[in-house]
Order: structure tokens, then C-alpha cells, then sequence
């Protein structure tokens, strides 16, 4: 706004100058009062318009600015979409590998696969991926779910529901990188 303040007093202290040199040399011409009125309306007009092109000109560029900022941190939420989810079928071997090993009794195995899981899941928390929740018994919504199949539901509760999730979903932010792969009694 400084800035802005600044250019037009600038602006309005050319104007002055060049009105009372108009003012001098029309004097000294010895011309009437009506001209100079003319000539002072003349200037005063320009000046006005002037300040009307600057005020539009910072303004749009006030939006642009903002505009630019936006779409830079947009980017910035989405740079790391690809990488996650190309990582997404590294953290699923991951998982089925910790329950195979969980099946054997060496304990030192299971706990190095426990501590390279965690840091890789840590890791990616960190850059911003979530787990998308869903448990077996939830009401399956087509909009929040992916549905491989229909089995006959075990039970008349499960109808509608989720039986079992085939591949866990992910967000990345707020936006939905892979959804949850279900499986769903009819």
C-alpha cells in the first residue's frame, strides 16, 4: 500500500508542477481565465484517469499474486504423489511379509522386519500419507470404497457390508491416492 501511496502522491506532484508552470506561463501569455479553468479541468480528468489505470493495475496484480501462491502450494501438497504411490506396493509386501514372519518363532527376525516397517510407515506419516480406516463389518459406501467382489454375506448383519479388505486405501493430505479394496456381502 506504501508503494501505492507513494506513486500517486508522485503522480499528483507532477500534476501540481505542471499546473503551476501552466499557470506561469499562461500568465505570462496574458491568456484568459476560461482557458486555464479549461486546461485545469483537462489535467485534473488525466490525473483521474491515471489513478484509475494504477488502482485496477495493482489490484489485478495483487490477484495474481495471490492466485500463483495458491496453485504453489498445491503443487507443493501434490509433488510427492507419484513417489507415494509408487511406495504403496512396498508398504503392502511389507505387511504380508510381517504376517508370515509372525507365523515363526524366530523372535529377532520378526523384530528387525517390525523396526524397518515402522521407520518406512513413520516415514511416509511424516510426508503427509495416511491410512484410509476400514474394518470388516463397515457399511460399504461405493464413493469411499472399491468393491473387487460380492461373496453371499456369512451372516444377515454383514449384508451391505464390508467382509473382508482385500488392499488397505491411502490419503495423501486430504485427497484419496488409492481407495480401500473390499470385499462385500450381498
Amino acid at each position: 500500500m506504501s508503494k501505492k501511496n507513494k506513486n500517486i502522491e508522485a503522480i499528483e506532484d507532477q500534476v501540481e508542477e505542471v499546473l503551476d508552470t501552466t499557470t506561469e506561463e499562461t500568465d505570462a501569455e496574458n491568456t484568459s481565465e476560461n482557458e486555464e479553468v479549461d486546461i485545469e479541468t483537462q489535467l485534473k480528468e488525466d490525473l483521474a484517469k491515471e489513478k484509475e489505470k494504477f488502482l485496477r493495475l495493482f489490484a489485478e496484480f495483487e490477484n495474481y499474486k495471490k492466485r500463483t501462491s495458491k496453485e504453489r502450494i498445491e503443487l507443493y501438497k501434490t509433488a510427492s504423489q507419484d513417489v507415494m504411490q509408487s511406495m504403496l506396493p512396498v508398504l503392502d509386501d511389507f505387511d504380508r511379509a510381517q504376517k508370515e514372519i509372525e507365523k515363526t518363532e524366530d523372535k529377532n527376525l520378526l523384530k528387525g522386519v517390525e523396526l524397518i516397517h515402522n521407520k518406512l510407515k513413520e516415514t511416509l506419516k511424516n510426508k503427509g500419507l495416511t491410512e484410509v480406516e476400514v474394518a470388516a463389518g463397515d457399511v460399504f459406501n461405493a464413493d469411499d470404497h472399491e468393491a473387487i467382489t460380492q461373496i453371499p454375506a456369512p451372516s444377515d448383519d454383514l449384508k451391505g457390508k464390508i467382509v473382508d479388505v482385500i488392499e488397505k486405501g491411502y490419503k495423501l493430505g486430504d485427497k484419496v491416492i488409492r481407495f480401500p479394496k473390499v470385499v462385500t456381502g450381498q
